[in-house]
């Protein structure tokens, strides 16, 4: 069977897939996600199989160890390990919330820190936490990434100062 052959099995036999991961989730997102999973990684391996053998179980084969590595990987993330004397975290209330009335003040208190920045602090930092990335904020701002990088650590210490008291 020739590598053109073989990744058309393997597309038509995306519907018996996606029927096969009703075994795993019901979640119509993460059974997309696992069938192209598949496919993606069918498709990168295909040399790794081996002519005159089941195709379909083959497939099944991966499936199923993409969603046991995938929920292992999401079990290790949620995971935290509590390695303090008589298991101290394990019995503390998560104080840091900001559904209380108290909590919004305390966010609204610390963007008001934060809006109170000088400009050439306040802008990396908020495009900073924004999502843009370092190389993105120095080409918009026209700035080396160092002075960047800078200029951002230096509105974190500023920031943390003026917070001493949280």
């Amino acid at each position: 069977m020739t590598a053109l052959e073989l990744t058309h099995q393997i597309t038509n036999l995306r519907s018996t897939l996606k029927t096969f991961t009703r075994r795993f989730t019901n979640d119509r997102e993460e059974s997309s996600d696992l069938v192209q999973d598949t496919i993606l990684k069918a498709l990168m391996y295909k040399d790794k199989f081996t002519q005159d053998t089941n195709l379909k179980g083959w497939l099944f084969t991966i499936m199923r160890n993409t969603f046991i590595n995938n929920y292992r990987k999401n079990q290790r993330a949620r995971t935290s390990n509590d390695t303090t004397k008589e298991l101290y975290f394990l019995n503390v209330e998560d104080t840091h919330t900001f559904n209380s009335p108290s909590g919004r003040f305390e966010y609204q208190d610390i963007w008001k820190n934060v809006n109170e920045l000088r400009d050439e602090l306040l802008i990396p930092f908020k495009m900073h936490t924004s999502g843009y990335k370092y190389h993105e904020i120095a080409e918009h701002l026209n700035l080396p990434i160092g002075t960047v990088k800078n200029r951002i650590f230096h509105a974190r210490k500023e920031i943390q100062k003026k917070l001493t008291g949280y």
